[in-house]
């Protein structure tokens, strides 16, 4: 398996977002509210969304009849997300939160690569792989114990 490098790249810049964004909306959490961390935070999105789309001209914008209607729920996962982590940052701490929320992401890509739902690639669950799902239970109990 080839790996592409700018890809990894994009990814740690993606995870690096999180763990700020995470902290900063916890604290925004602490001090306002969950509901009014959330609302900053996808107000502050939406104006550099927009403007994104504005620089690029409506970009392909007008394809979104294209998209599975249940992709369209991404915005109010978004809201859950948000809200999940202003109110367990200040609770449980940056690392506690963060490593509950990635080995919960990678339960469900498992089992969404298993079974190829919505629209996920194929990949069935391999001895490796649930003896790397148990070694992440292991490694989530040591971080959050």
């Amino acid at each position: 398996m080839s790996i592409e490098l700018s890809a990894v790249l994009v990814a740690l810049v993606g995870g690096v977002a999180i763990a700020l964004q995470s902290l900063f909306s916890g604290v925004i959490g602490a001090k306002l509210g969950v509901a009014e961390s959330t609302f900053i935070v996808h107000l502050g999105g939406f104006l550099v969304a927009g403007v994104l789309i504005l620089v690029l001209r409506g970009g392909s914008i007008g394809q979104w009849r294209t998209v599975p209607w249940y992709a369209f729920t991404a915005g109010f996962l978004g809201v859950v997300i948000v809200g999940a982590v202003s109110c367990s940052v200040p609770r449980l701490g940056l690392a506690s939160t963060l490593t509950l929320a990635v080995v919960a992401q990678l339960l469900l890509g498992a089992v969404l690569d298993h079974h190829g739902w919505l629209g996920a690639s194929v990949r069935p669950l391999d001895l490796a792989r649930i003896i790397g799902l148990v070694a992440l239970g292991a490694g989530t109990w040591l971080v959050v114990r």
